[in-house]
């Protein structure tokens, strides 16, 4: 099944979430996507989240798709054939993806000797090439303090490491915009991308730098309230917690109607003098509005007012764990056209995720198993870097390259 992106080829050497991701993401929507790692494996081969086997499901998350290649990164031979690689011919070709930044044999004033219309994208930790992730960012730029219950002085960092997932979708966005160039006769170029300062540009886009610089404050923590407008997590009666969401003028009458609360609610307005249609002033009165809901899920189950909210159009959900939501959310099933259940060698079976967009003009793309480690060391010798039987076979000997076939015939033999 051909996707979009079919015909492109891209280089990617890589770890961590963010590049991973960034290849991937290529390769779900059809690129041909080349990742090399070091003999034995990289940063990334044993990763956390592991299987009962001890086998990386990290790994197997962010590289499906791609092809895999095994090189001695230290030998100058593997190095010369890791620029090959990146280097080889085609007008589709020549992109390359990176957070490993090498100085000399693998930067782009060099690479681009040898191809003169090189892209190359390269993520940085913050921009003066220090190193960082989430955990580090976050801290830096008060995130955490920002997060957790409502009187907590303790600082909360987040599980997901947004700032990584947004900057890997920036490293396609770049790679896409620097070959659209080259595609209208700009040639190659550099783009360089520093995870702090994707970090510092959303919490800027999102007005929260121009609301601590104009107040001299800080945002307060507000536990699972919803900042600026209403938003609240009820306990029920069967033991279960839901969240309620009033952001919009529509979200919120649909709550008051459903609950019956009108008239309470009236008689709050009227006593604050606040206008609980305007969604700033019921985050003023946020504590006063739970109040009145409380009661109202208290005494019921999540099955005696579950359809109806729905019937009526509320946005709420329950909160469940992660094994809870794959046993009674269709979205993470195949009920869902983006997940496809699948065996992965060594690892298990369960639904793993295609392409998050689908396009009119090409079929979903059913998602495809991560490589094993140095899985295409010979395939891309022979196809990308133009080497023959004599030459490849050499390189293994002299265990410059590997690959699972390659040691399991040596094995045998």
């Amino acid at each position: 099944m051909t996707g979009i992106l079919q015909g492109m080829r891209v280089v990617e050497g890589s770890a961590f979430v963010a590049v991973p991701l960034a290849g991937m993401t290529l390769a779900q929507m059809g690129a041909e996507v080349i990742r090399f790692d070091r003999i034995g494996g990289g940063l990334d081969a044993g990763r956390w989240p592991i299987a009962p086997d001890g086998q990386s499901l990290f790994w197997a998350g962010l590289n499906k798709g791609k092809k895999s290649v095994a090189v001695d990164m230290k030998s100058p031979e593997g190095r010369e054939l890791i620029s090959r690689i990146i280097t080889a011919p085609g007008d589709d070709a020549g992109l390359f993806i990176t957070n490993l930044r090498v100085r000399g044999w693998m930067d782009y004033e060099t690479l681009s000797q040898q191809r003169e219309d090189m892209v190359m994208v390269t993520l940085t930790g913050d921009r003066h090439g220090r190193p960082a992730v989430d955990y580090s960012v976050n801290p830096s730029l008060g995130v955490p303090a920002m997060t957790g219950p409502e009187g907590s002085d303790d600082p909360v960092a987040h599980v997901v490491p947004c700032w990584d997932l947004i900057a890997g979708n920036m490293v396609v966005s770049a790679l896409m915009a620097a070959e659209r160039q080259r595609l209208r006769g700009g040639g190659g170029q550099e783009v360089e991308l520093a995870l702090k300062d994707v970090a510092a540009a959303a919490l800027g886009h999102l007005g929260m730098i121009g609301e601590a610089a104009t107040t001299g404050q800080s945002r307060p923590k507000a536990g699972n309230a919803l900042y600026g407008a209403y938003g609240q997590d009820f306990l029920c009666a069967d033991g279960r917690r839901v969240m309620i969401i009033g952001l919009t003028d529509r979200q919120w009458t649909g709550i008051v109607k459903a609950t019956d609360t009108g008239e309470a609610m009236d008689a709050l307005a009227a006593r604050t003098g606040q206008n609980l249609r305007v969604e700033g002033e019921r985050w003023v009165l946020r504590d006063e509005i739970t109040a009145i809901l409380k009661p109202w899920f208290a005494a019921r189950a999540v099955a005696d007012f579950g359809d109806a909210f729905d019937k009526a159009g509320l946005t709420w959900s329950e909160f469940r764990t992660l094994d809870q939501a794959l046993r009674e959310d269709a979205d993470l099933s195949e009920a869902n056209p983006m997940f496809t259940q699948m065996d992965h060698p060594g690892v298990g079976r369960y639904p793993v995720p295609g392409h998050p967009a689908t396009f009119s003009s090409h079929a979903r793309r059913a998602p495809e198993v991560a490589p094993a480690l140095g899985q295409h060391t010979e395939e891309v010798l022979g196809d990308v870097a133009k080497l023959d039987d004599r030459e490849i076979s050499a390189l293994f000997d002299k265990g410059i390259v590997q690959s699972p076939d390659w040691c399991k015939s040596r094995s045998a033999a």
